[in-house]
């Protein structure tokens, strides 16, 4: 995983796009991540570097990490390694933004939109969202959130969190991974980002 990030980053600044500065250099990165179409998430946490996992999460940086359903037999369909902004913590665990639950195209929209409630603008280990559920329902520019909204239990979680840097928001946003399954069988990204748009059309 840091090598997929690294060489991406590489190309990037060569380029003179430095992460999440500008609107250019946003898409730059979203549309590197998507051409690696051969990556899946068991190779993305092999490879991922061991200092980025924690058995802790702060609410506000982006996290990636594997989660087994409690309630999976009812569930239509869930993700078995979500891409999330945890926003609460609340008994047992904590809710958070799934950005897998959107298409590329909105979850570009709402990643821009929450670029504004960064806690600054160094897009280094001290920037965090600052955002609750009031602030997110309160102004149309967040208008595609609600589907990525979901309650994770901390005693299912199935892997440790993987931190993702802020200067990498953009790439984790746009890579592959969402992985869906509904009894046991996969369910097509597509089938899920149709049900998500009628939340938000």
């Amino acid at each position: 995983m840091a090598m997929i990030f690294d060489t991406m980053l590489a190309k990037g600044v060569r380029a003179g796009k430095i992460p999440a500065l500008t609107q250019g250099a946003r898409d730059w990165y979203r549309n590197a991540a998507k051409e690696h179409t051969n990556i899946n998430e068991t190779t993305f946490l092999k490879t991922a570097d061991k200092d980025r996992f924690s058995n802790t999460m702060r609410v506000g940086n982006m996290y990636m990490f594997r989660y087994n359903a409690k309630y999976k037999a009812e569930l239509p369909y869930w993700d078995v390694m979500p891409l999330v902004f945890p926003f609460k913590k609340v008994p047992g665990g904590f809710l958070g933004l799934n950005m897998h639950y959107l298409p590329l195209q909105a979850r570009a929209k709402l990643m821009d939109a929450l670029y504004d409630v960064t806690n600054n603008t160094a897009y280094d280990e001290t920037t965090k969202l600052k955002m609750n559920y009031k602030l997110l329902d309160g102004a149309s520019k967040f208008r595609y959130f609600k589907p990525t909204v979901k309650h994770y239990l901390s005693d299912h979680l199935a892997s440790r969190f993987l931190y993702i840097y802020p200067a990498e928001w953009d790439m984790a946003l746009f890579l592959p991974l969402e992985r869906f399954q509904s009894n046991g069988k996969r369910i097509s990204k597509e089938k899920v980002w149709a049900d998500s748009k009628k939340n938000y059309n």
